[in-house]
């Protein structure tokens, strides 16, 4: 392994640490490597990836140990103008709560300008939320009101009821023999008493609503205050992001520079973006007019709470906050072309088309939307955008994971929208999948009704939660056993994200992770889940639909 030598305090601005002896020549790449290659990186950046590795071992960074901790770091390896070859070092977001920490790349804003306007913009922010919390604190007492009142009135109506059931009975009894005798006058008393228990019910209901007025009143002003907090607060949260956005500079290899609110306009950037290594990597060597020549992003540290991610391994660049970011600050730079979904991956096949709706055959591999900040991913919708221009996330009637493959259903407009979604929520309709998973399934059918939580970044025991959660049912068949695997069919009643895999993994569902799933289960070449058969009634021909589309991976 070279040597290296640290020379950040001769240059404390640039912060460089530069070889003590020259690579050689057949260790320099010729030029950078897109940051979303998922492949090792070059020699020379792992070389200097692992130099920086050590640095953190013997440093004072304890709390990237901590759970949740851990976090990405990067190293580039410039040129100077000279030819002296070099890196430089980062890490995203904050470290050790300091933006700026000697040895590593500032961030993309100027942190003075920033202490100008934050502190008083987060401050407000903080004045908003507690003005919100008191409202909310507030509707409490009253709420509890409402409810003793309404124990109040069940209570009376219950005693009411038994007290009016009663007295129809003896009037039901004493009915009989006055009709045969012909007694009218007692007929017209007892039917007298029947319309004054009548009465006497709505008496207590009107009692009851003039009764509870009063606090629903309270409470109705109330939740207009909490509204309009809620809403003043939003706005200017929206407002301090953007100029907390419009703070960050973004340079490029040309020259020029950009606000971060800008490349991502009209929306807003997501969080963190512009904070990752690799854009304050390359604003830092152009800063300093060095080349780029290799890029190394590594996790150092605990492990994210989803696992995904382990200490010292490699992970190419975010596409969700880099995506946008990192194509801009490569013009200008002769870079190898990014890895594209597209080469590598067949179109979705159109199995139907009408002017109302589409079916098609999603490919693994392939994301069904390209995502909220990443409008331009490679994904069903940005396929089919050239031929179906009016399309929109909001008309995919299901949307599949990139890992699995499927039949996807896809309205044209919102009325046929709702129409189908309504046949889904009455069980009208029916989206059916297979998949292989771990392990011998006991039983034939069944019904699991596990409520899921959003499930993001949680670990599979915390995506259940049965107080918080929103509900989820999955219905599974077993079909066949077949070494160490249960082949299973899967029929999703709601619509949840990660439903069917969290179901499958989940020990009170299945208790069998789907093959192939790295989160939930273990590795394999790809998730043995499968969208195989699709069937709805059209809603505006009335002609039943039934789709199928083989499992590729059925032997």
């Amino acid at each position: 392994m070279a040597r290296f030598k640290d020379v950040s305090v001769a240059h404390p601005s640039l912060a460089v640490t530069f070889f003590d002896e020259a690579p050689r020549r057949e260790d320099v790449p010729a030029r950078l490597a897109s940051p979303f290659h998922p492949g090792p990186p070059a020699p020379l950046a792992r070389k200097a990836a692992e130099a920086l590795q050590q640095r953190l071992t013997q440093g004072r960074w304890d709390a990237l140990w901590q759970p949740g901790g851990g976090k990405m770091f990067g190293v580039l390896v410039v040129a100077e103008p000279g030819g002296r070859l070099g890196y430089l070092c980062a890490f995203s977001g904050m470290l050790d709560g300091a933006w700026t920490v000697e040895g590593f790349a500032p961030p993309l804003f100027d942190p003075v300008a920033r202490a100008a306007f934050l502190p008083a913009g987060e401050a407000e922010l903080a004045a908003w939320g507690q003005r919100h919390a008191e409202l909310e604190a507030a509707q409490g007492p009253v709420r509890l009101r409402l409810a003793a009142l309404a124990t109040e009135h069940e209570r009376a109506l219950a005693g009411l009821k038994a007290r009016h059931a009663a007295n129809r009975a003896v009037r039901h009894e004493e009915r009989g023999p006055l009709e045969a005798r012909l007694d009218g006058a007692r007929l017209q008393a007892l039917e007298q008493e029947s319309r004054a228990d009548t009465a006497e019910r709505r008496a207590l209901e009107a009692a009851h609503e003039a009764a509870c007025e009063p606090p629903r009143a309270a409470l109705r002003e109330l939740e207009a205050r909490r509204a309009e907090v809620e809403h003043l607060r939003a706005e200017r949260s929206r407002a301090l992001w953007w100029q907390v956005a419009h703070s960050y500079v973004i340079p490029n290899a040309r020259g020029e520079s950009q606000p971060l609110a800008a490349l991502f306009a009209p929306r807003p950037p997501p969080g963190g973006a512009g904070d990752c290594a690799a854009p304050k990597l390359l604003a830092q060597a152009y800063r300093h007019h060095l080349e780029p020549l290799a890029l190394a992003e590594f996790w150092w540290g605990a492990p994210p709470l989803d696992g995904r991610r382990q200490s010292g391994a490699y992970y190419p660049a975010c596409e969700s906050k880099c995506g946008t970011v990192l194509p801009y600050m490569l013009q200008g730079l002769a870079v190898d072309p990014a890895p594209r979904l597209a080469s590598v991956i067949d179109d979705p096949r159109l199995l139907h088309e009408d002017p109302w709706l589409l079916v098609v055959d999603k490919p693994v591999g392939l994301a069904s939307l390209p995502g909220r900040h990443a409008p331009g991913r490679d994904s069903v919708l940005v396929r089919l955008l050239p031929r179906f221009p009016a399309l929109s996330g909001p008309l995919f009637i299901q949307e599949l994971e990139p890992e699995s493959s499927g039949l996807l259903l896809i309205a044209r407009d919102t009325a046929t929208q709702a129409a189908l979604l309504r046949q889904f929520a009455r069980r009208e309709a029916e989206h059916r999948h297979v998949a292989w998973v771990e392990g011998r399934v006991e039983g034939d059918v069944g019904v699991i009704d596990l409520p899921l939580r959003g499930t993001s970044s949680a670990p599979l025991e915390d995506c259940v939660d049965r107080v918080h959660g929103k509900r989820a049912v999955t219905a599974w068949k077993a079909l066949r056993h077949d070494e160490g695997r249960t082949r299973v069919e899967l029929v999703p009643v709601t619509r949840h994200p990660h439903q069917l895999r969290i179901h499958a993994a989940h020990r009170l569902g299945l208790g069998a992770p789907i093959v192939g799933d790295a989160r939930f289960g273990g590795e394999d070449t790809r998730l043995m889940l499968h969208a195989e058969a699709l069937a709805f009634t059209h809603p505006h021909t009335g002609e039943h639909l039934a789709f199928n589309a083989p499992a590729p991976f059925w032997s």
